[in-house]
């Protein structure tokens, strides 16, 4: 069975999740070992995700990691170590074809999502392509992004809800979103923690994590949700990216539970 088919038809979700950006070897080692373990015992499909690199920071100070080479190098490890999918953001066209020598789905960013040639690119890899829908989109927006890579021939394609731009310092998710962007004929992903976050609310975005049980619940109580995205790190406080959102291992655990337990309820 190919990835893009586990994806749509896992029961009772998938989860795409891992540190926010590559940190050392050593972090990024333990977190994808954890997670593994996790959804393996849950029975889940998992999909390891970090960023190589941050091209959209609130300060020129902020961690955008160790860049394509080193990132990808990394993360190549973690896909052969563990035999995991890998997940990273591609920014640019010239990125697409080294990121999908190495990762199984291309991650359009939020800020990015109506760059035509960029989704033209990624489609064009015949990599799984994760349109993440922007701040600034209504959902019903995405029926045209993910066009973009239908006619390239790709429709292994997963939309992602990360919450909307509610004046300047905050972000909002509507629920009906879900369902909208489920009509245009993709799995849909909540994006958990990225909906948590406080935007540029300093040097550094902030954000409510611990808001993340209720709204993972309530997210897969919709009954449309096919994945969970979410950002972890075994020490979340010393993360060098996203800091005040991501989860510790721990929470991890108890959300993925309890979202198991309330997706298989609503089933029944």
């Amino acid at each position: 069975m190919t990835l893009y088919r586990t994806l749509q038809e896992a029961v009772p979700f998938f989860v795409i999740a891992g540190p926010c950006v590559v940190e050392k070897r050593e972090t990024m080692l333990r977190t994808a070992e954890f997670l593994k373990e996790l959804c393996h015992g849950l029975d889940i499909p998992f999909v390891f995700k970090s960023s190589y690199k941050k091209a959209n920071r609130s300060s020129s100070s902020s961690y955008s990691g160790p860049g394509m080479d080193e990132g990808l190098k990394i993360l190549e490890e973690i896909k052969d170590t563990f035999e995991l999918p890998i997940i990273s953001d591609v920014h640019e066209t010239i990125e697409v074809a080294a990121a999908a020598e190495v990762c199984d789905i291309l991650q359009i960013p939020a800020f990015l999502a109506r760059q035509t040639e960029l989704i033209r690119t990624a489609a064009r890899s015949g990599k799984i392509i994760n349109m993440k829908k922007g701040q600034f989109m209504a959902p019903e927006d995405m029926k045209a992004a993910s066009e973009k890579a239908h006619e390239c021939g790709n429709d292994k394609i997963l939309l992602t809800e990360r919450g909307s731009c509610f004046g300047y310092h905050n972000l909002v998710v509507d629920f009906r979103g879900f369902a909208i962007m489920q009509e245009i004929g993709y799995p849909v992903v909540y994006d958990l923690t990225h909906s948590l976050q406080r935007p540029t609310s300093g040097v550094a975005t902030g954000g409510n994590p611990e808001f993340a049980p209720m709204m993972a619940k309530a997210a897969m109580a919709t009954g449309v949700v096919k994945g969970l995205f979410l950002e972890c790190h075994p020490e979340p406080k010393k993360g060098l990216s996203d800091a005040s959102t991501m989860l510790d291992f721990n929470q991890v655990e108890s959300i993925l539970k309890s979202c198991v337990r309330i997706t298989n309820a609503a089933k029944e």
